[in-house]
């Protein structure tokens, strides 16, 4: 599988939206691959980190997010299930899984019915450690703020706009990665 074709398939119709995304994938991508190799304790496909990174955002160009050149009619939270079945249609379930799974810390079916969120009605939380792991990295990085990353203590304040859930998960995949 090569991720950058896949990319220019789906969001080569929109060159600003597609350069937005490469180049906050390829951020993500190197944060976790960084991470990864300071810890070889931890069995982790590279690969697929290297490739499912870059493809984490492929759903957005189904969102509304005008700032980011995103111009479809679906809520910018659907992305990550909108990337899934992307990804599923192109024979790429596990790489969809990503997708799906790395809105915010993750999302689960409690807080999605309990917040009344547009999503499927199911856990949509990184499971496998390359899951948390890019989630984890991509936390560092915006769409809307290229090349700049953010400190852990920003990452929290941003989370903690949504709750203590998804800083509690972040604290620990900050003990976990850093």
């Amino acid at each position: 599988m090569e991720a950058l074709s896949l990319l220019e398939q789906h969001l080569g119709f929109n060159p600003a939206l597609f350069e937005t995304v490469l180049i906050h994938s390829r951020h993500v991508m190197q944060k976790a691959l960084t991470l990864a190799g300071k810890h070889p304790e931890i069995p982790m496909d590279l690969f697929f980190i290297e490739e499912a990174a870059l493809l984490h955002d492929i759903g957005v160009y189904r969102t509304h997010a005008p700032e980011i050149h995103c111009h479809g009619d679906l809520p910018y939270i659907c992305h990550g299930y909108l990337g899934r079945e992307i990804l599923e249609k192109d024979g790429l379930p596990e790489y969809g899984l990503v997708c799906e799974r790395h809105t915010g810390t993750g999302l689960y079916l409690t807080e999605i019915l309990s917040k009344n969120l547009p999503l499927p009605h199911r856990d949509l939380a990184p499971v496998s450690m390359e899951e948390q792991l890019i989630c984890f990295a991509d936390k560092f990085y915006s769409k809307s703020q290229l090349n700049d990353a953010f400190s852990v203590e920003e990452v929290r304040q941003k989370l903690a706009k949504y709750g203590s859930d998804g800083v509690n998960r972040f604290d620990r995949w900050c003990g976990m990665f850093l």
